[in-house]
């Protein structure tokens, strides 16, 4: 496969918040020569699964040199260099993503003083509450949708109350990271398509058809029957989605709940969407349970919920 056609396992993330997952070496090229105006002028790259203190970056402005750094585990492993265009700059992510050996040779880089490491103190808690944390952040994990960071912040704010916040949030990161690389590992051992990656390719194919679907979308059934029409184009025809207390329950083995309907509110159009969304998942090799009911919601299940993480 030609390389620039070839799916790179990164995240890039832009100074303009956009977040692009898994692209190709030609999308990647695209996002180095575009960036240098205003509140575009950098890009950040991770690998997919992220990995702690592991990514490379880029900064532009235009008119100046690109200024290239990467991280290969630890603040003492952090160096620079510089490319008077964007040419060197893609060659040099595009082999940092793929791992080709001696893909930074083609650049002169200087190693950076990013000052002393603090040791993270352990965690001060009792046993129970040390459970009910790492079961918790256990429980994020296996949904498999946040990311390192998002994560971390669920473990720093998930004990706190009025007078007692007892995870820093230096300790937070760290047991966050931990628990991460604890996931990362098994899923290293998953092979072949997983039930959630053949969700993910329904609601793809769904989107093609003009129903606007979406994973993990928001927090609950009410905001999600509130905020799911601004989420579609103007030429979208009905909707589908599973919020996060869904996701919850899936990955606890308890199947999936699909919430849909048509953006005319009509019984006729929703249970059509319905049908729409069923043979999607059926096509893609998912197990159905609905009685063609539009007032009922569509469960996917048997569910092997195992979706690998991205972060």
């Amino acid at each position: 496969m030609c390389q620039s056609l070839r799916m790179l396992e990164i995240v890039v993330e832009t100074e303009n918040r956009e977040r692009h997952v898994r692209v190709s070496g030609e999308e990647l090229a695209g996002l180095v020569r575009r960036i240098g105006g205003e509140g575009d002028r950098f890009l950040v790259v991770q690998r997919a699964p992220d990995l702690p203190d592991v990514f490379a970056q880029v900064w532009h402005e235009a008119g100046g040199d690109y200024t290239l750094e990467y991280r290969d585990g630890g603040p003492d492993r952090h160096f620079r260099s510089t490319a008077d265009g964007p040419g060197a700059v893609v060659a040099a992510l595009t082999g940092w993503a793929l791992g080709e050996a001696g893909w930074e040779a083609g650049l002169a880089w200087s190693p950076l003083d990013m000052g002393p490491v603090c040791e993270v103190p352990p965690l001060d808690l009792d046993e129970s509450d040390r459970e009910e944390l790492e079961g918790r952040v256990r429980e994020v994990l296996a949904g498999g949708y946040a990311t390192r960071a998002e994560l971390a912040e669920i473990a720093e704010d998930y004990l706190v109350t009025a007078d007692r916040r007892p995870v820093s949030r230096e300790q937070a990161r760290a047991l966050a990271d931990r628990m991460w690389l604890e996931r990362v590992a098994e899923q290293g051992a998953w092979e072949g398509e997983t039930d959630p990656e053949r969700l993910t390719r329904a609601f793809t194919a769904l989107r093609v058809a003009g129903i606007t679907a979406r994973e993990n979308f928001t927090c609950c059934r009410s905001c999600g029957q509130s905020e799911i029409g601004a989420e579609g184009g103007p030429d979208a025809r009905g909707f589908v989605y599973f919020h996060t207390q869904c996701t919850d329950s899936a990955a606890a083995g308890h199947g999936l709940m699909l919430l849909y309907g048509g953006f005319d509110g009509s019984p006729e159009t929703t249970a059509a969407i319905g049908h729409e969304v069923a043979a999607a998942l059926e096509a893609a090799g998912l197990h159905t349970e609905w009685d063609h009911d539009p007032g009922r919601a569509i469960t996917v299940t048997p569910l092997d919920w195992r979706r690998r993480l991205v972060g």
